[in-house]
């Protein structure tokens, strides 16, 4: 009597739907625990936080004193810290030790050092002490002494602050004027005085003798471009000695005092006399230049920008690839093809491709595509431009085709599936009407069937998006110069390299120098990966709603 509820409810099948239940359930929280982990780990690195001067006394050595941010601290073993030379109190188990970020490589050669509470004096926070940002060498921590034009003082105490933050505009608005003058106004000159050579090369392997008219035209062009290189370039020379002539004498912690040129200074922020409110202000700021800036300092400091365009622009033109022709195959598998063996083992074919591992496709991709077909396009359509590669060399479109072949299973198994749920009935009452099998493919079938397509598509850009191993070879690279899209005709250029976040995130995790300054970065940048592959996610899946909707509302 007391067994049969309890089979009962088994029978049920509510023990089922409660162990459903919970398996997701845990899957949320662990995937919301994991993405608050990213979040908190990489967006606490842009607040400005204190900076701490600390003394420091080892043992067998002189007192220093340390300036610095306390990143981390743990709590570690008194038999550890024993083996560190540091001697704990009687009965104490355990000490702590600090993670100091006390900046100032290039004078002290590390940007980090762990330090034990124990030979710890108390901290102090004085108001007056200064974080510089820099494009070269890190973050340096000192306080400011004066401030100098061409050698000579401008300002010193409590007044050299103001001034500072004035010169330091003008400095990066300067800045700001070169960089966009060498990116853009020289670099067109460059693509220009370069595309004129090739045009010059190719007269000389149609056999157009020197002195023709066509290359007495290239010659006036050429010249042309060279007069208004030598104007940029006397510009260029009057910003950089406008941009050389301050400077700043900081006073380090160890009492040194070092001469900076501002030129070299992207801010300097007092965090310690800064109130909630300028923090915040300080904080968002800094994300902002996160994701709009450019990388430095290998590619643990500025920001990721580039690396977040070629993501975007390879998954755009990688959708644009691979949905007709997953589309295609699907619908000539599904309605044309007689079944039977072939396309049964064509299907089994098309599913293992799925499970097929991502670099096998990077070395088809380099195989076909960079050496053999990208290498007969530059034979056929780039013959000036070689021995040097245009497209016979990894780039975007190969990049993004390889993640085509990669991800057109997904869209070939979706489609079909969405075409096997549309009644048979609807198919013969089109065709009873009239219409004949395409239109009744192109008019009713298709519509009906796009909610799955699109499905297929976000599967794809979900994976898409995360790829690593195949782009190592057949595009992506650590520093790209120059985006795909510019101002130069014909403005997509996919024979171009790229960036991209889940390279960024290796090459920063794994491969940079300077370990402790790129783990934040790693997590941020993983944070952004994962908010964009949502954002994709989420406008592919408002279409497919959208699709459906009308879908319903043509069935009625």
């Amino acid at each position: 009597m007391t067994n049969q509820p309890l089979s009962s409810w088994v029978k049920s099948g509510s023990p089922w739907v409660w162990l459903n239940a919970g398996a997701v359930s845990i899957s949320l929280v662990m995937v919301i625990g994991l993405l608050g982990l990213i979040a908190v780990r990489g967006l606490s690195h842009f607040w400005p936080a204190d900076i701490v001067a600390v003394g420091y006394v080892e043992p067998g050595k002189d007192s220093v004193t340390l300036l610095g941010e306390v990143v981390d601290k743990e709590t570690v073993s008194a038999l550890r810290l024993r083996n560190a030379g540091v001697v704990l109190p009687e009965g104490q188990s355990s000490g702590e030790r600090f993670l100091l970020k006390i900046g100032n490589r290039d004078y002290f050669g590390l940007d980090y050092r762990w330090v034990n509470g124990p030979w710890m004096a108390e901290e102090i926070r004085p108001v007056n002490v200064v974080a510089i940002e820099r494009r070269e060498w890190g973050h340096f921590y000192g306080y400011l002494s004066a401030v100098k034009e061409a050698g000579e003082l401008v300002a010193k105490g409590d007044p050299a602050w103001n001034e500072l933050q004035q010169r330091l505009e003008r400095s990066n608005s300067l800045v700001a004027q070169i960089k966009k003058i060498e990116k853009h106004a020289i670099g067109d000159i460059n693509h220009a005085l370069e595309s004129l050579r090739l045009d010059e090369r190719q007269l000389d392997i149609d056999g157009i003798a020197e002195g023709s008219l066509q290359h007495q035209e290239i010659a006036e062009s050429r010249q042309a471009w060279n007069e208004q290189y030598k104007v940029l370039q006397e510009r260029l020379e009057g910003l950089y000695r406008a941009l050389n002539r301050d400077q700043i004498t900081m006073m380090m912690s160890d009492g040194r005092e070092v001469e900076i040129p501002l030129a070299k200074v992207v801010d300097a922020y007092r965090p310690n006399a800064m109130s909630r409110l300028d923090k915040l202000g300080f904080y968002f700021n800094e994300v902002w230049k996160f994701v709009s800036g450019d990388p430095r300092e290998a590619n643990t400091e500025g920001g990721i920008f580039p690396a977040i365009f070629g993501t975007v622009m390879m998954v755009m033109i990688m959708a644009v690839l691979v949905t007709p022709f997953g589309v295609v195959a699907a619908v000539y598998l599904k309605e044309y093809a007689t079944q039977g063996p072939t396309i049964r083992l064509i299907r089994i074919a098309v599913n293992n491709l799925a499970g097929v591992p991502s670099i096998v496709y990077g070395v088809f991709g380099l195989g076909f595509f960079v050496y053999f077909l990208g290498g007969n396009i530059d034979e056929l359509f780039f013959e000036a431009s070689l021995p040097s590669p245009t497209f016979g060399t990894p780039g975007l479109l190969w990049a993004s085709l390889t993640l085509a072949i990669l991800t057109v299973p997904v869209v070939i198994v979706a489609t079909e599936e969405g075409l096997s749920r549309i009644p048979r009935n609807i198919r013969e009452g089109s065709l009873a009407l009239g219409a004949t099998k395409a239109e009744t493919l192109w008019r009713t079938v298709l519509p009906m069937a796009a909610p799955a397509m699109m499905t297929g598509l976000i599967l794809a850009v979900a994976r898409a998006a995360g790829e690593v191993a195949p782009l190592m070879m057949v595009g992506v690279v650590k520093l790209a110069p120059a985006l795909a899209v510019d101002t130069v005709a014909p403005y997509l250029h996919l024979d171009r390299q790229f960036m991209h976040l889940g390279f960024h995130i290796y090459d920063v995790g794994f491969q940079s120098p300077n370990v402790e300054a790129a783990e934040p970065l790693v997590y941020a940048t993983a944070l952004l990966l994962v908010l964009i592959i949502v954002v994709l996610n989420i406008t592919a899946i408002s279409i497919r709603n959208r699709l459906r909707e009308n879908s319903k509302a043509s069935e009625n």
